[in-house]
């Protein structure tokens, strides 16, 4: 080959030029594009580096080169309501079921195909509607504060999706160090959501499985739900449930097998197992965030845990209380004890980063989060003071101000899924659990 002195100089000075590059990324995201009249950080305009720690500068915040994070409850239903052009951006989720599973196929949680989004959503939400979910509601366990109110949410979750506890409560222990492994998963997820860059040094590496073939084994989401599938009484050789054993089965695993035989181009077997697997992870930890949170607001305020406690009281005087405690009952009897799990949640959500979306025929992610929504001082007066009484005392129309700025589960379409499960438990375990014991 031919002495080139400019490719040598180059190849001399290679540091330099990659230094350069960088340089000039950073700085066509500090100046260039149209996010440039925008408050935040300077190091936000740079690099969504920033988005790893975290700031106050208002309703409308640059938070990444082309990120923007909304803190006006007006904008939910232009970011997230249907057919508003907003789609997803791949946050949390896509590194959190699947994180350890190398898989190219969608799953309808961090999917950004609205239509295949729609098709798995359809088949599967009837049994997660509130109709459904009631059905299998009577429980009688006794739980114990702390760990045994993650056990308690974890053995939930099994029930809804399996039919059966997962044995959490009865072993009173973390079975099959599921707990451990999610919590692995979300420290990861935390980060790799908000710098998804950062996914593809790691572990979406796809160099990553050529070293580690034995990968996707990690996936302990994965390997217990096949666990319990596998330990259903009817299985046939081939590892699909008769379909005999499906027609009286109220469970989720029942419900989608069912569709499944009737219709397998609906939903096939893999289907069934990313919406199981699903449940698994995306049922427990936050479910156990939320019943904490709510224990340690009732402890840091005697004045309100004693109204608190004074309506159940009241309302088992009057007859009106079954035991356990029923979810009509509860909504029905217990409007005060309803506020202060709202304002519980509101002032801390169970997932508390920002839930991003690509704006429209635009490289740009808008996205609320809710810790900052929750925060709105016109919305919520004094926001940082736990006051259930705004949920209860409020006029029909400042109440529906602030159900439109509750962000607890989302909005629009991709709103949880899992929200009247989530709400079921938070529901039933703290009255009874208030009911039966002095804290």
């Amino acid at each position: 080959m031919p002495y080139s002195p400019l490719l040598d100089a180059l190849q001399s000075h290679v540091l330099f030029v990659l230094l350069g590059l960088i340089v000039l990324r950073l700085a066509w995201g500090r100046f260039g594009g149209r996010l440039s009249g925008i408050p935040g950080p300077a190091l936000a305009k740079c690099t969504r580096l920033w988005k790893l720690r975290s700031d106050q500068y208002g309703s409308l915040v640059r938070i990444g080169p082309r990120h923007v994070s909304v803190g006006d409850p007006a904008a939910i239903t232009v970011i997230y309501g249907l057919n508003k052009g907003f789609t997803k951006v791949h946050g949390l989720l896509p590194y959190t079921v699947h994180v350890l599973e190398q898989a190219t196929t969608n799953e309808p949680f961090s999917t950004r195909d609205a239509r295949f989004h729609r098709d798995q959503k359809r088949p599967v939400a009837n049994a997660y509607s509130m109709t459904s979910l009631l059905e299998m509601a009577p429980a009688n366990k006794p739980v114990d504060l702390g760990t045994w109110l993650q056990y308690y949410a974890f053995d939930v979750v099994g029930e809804f999706p399996f039919g059966k506890k997962l044995g959490f409560l009865q072993e009173g222990r973390d079975v099959d160090a599921m707990i451990e492994g999610i919590q692995g998963i979300l420290a990861y997820a935390s980060l790799c959501g908000q710098v998804p860059e950062m996914h593809k040094a790691l572990l979406g590496n796809p160099l990553f499985p050529l070293l580690m073939p034995s990968m996707e084994s990690w996936n302990q989401m994965l390997q217990f739900t096949l666990k319990m599938v596998n330990s259903r009484a009817s299985v046939q050789r081939d590892g699909e449930l008769e379909e005999a054993d499906l027609k009286t089965g109220k469970d989720m695993l029942s419900r989608w097998m069912a569709i499944h035989y009737a219709d397998p181009s609906k939903m096939s077997t893999r289907d069934v197992i990313v919406h199981l697997s699903t449940n698994v992870f995306a049922g427990s930890d936050t479910t156990a965030i939320a019943l904490r949170a709510i224990l340690y607001f009732l402890l840091r305020h005697p004045r309100i845990m004693d109204k608190v406690v004074g309506e159940i009281d009241e309302a088992d005087r009057q007859g009106y209380l079954t035991s356990p405690i029923s979810y009509r009952e509860l909504t029905t009897y217990l409007p005060y004890l309803c506020a202060f799990i709202k304002e519980a949640m509101r002032l801390h959500p169970s997932v508390g980063l920002i839930l991003e979306r690509h704006v429209p025929k635009g490289r740009h992610h808008f996205g609320i989060n809710a810790r900052v929504l929750h925060n709105n001082p016109r919305v919520f007066p004094d926001p940082e003071s736990f006051v259930p009484e705004r949920w209860h005392e409020s006029s029909p129309e400042r109440l529906k101000e602030m159900e439109q700025s509750f962000f607890v589960f989302g909005a629009g379409s991709r709103t949880c899924v899992g929200k009247n499960i989530f709400l079921i438990e938070m529901h039933k375990i703290i009255p009874q659990l208030l009911r039966d014991f002095t804290i």
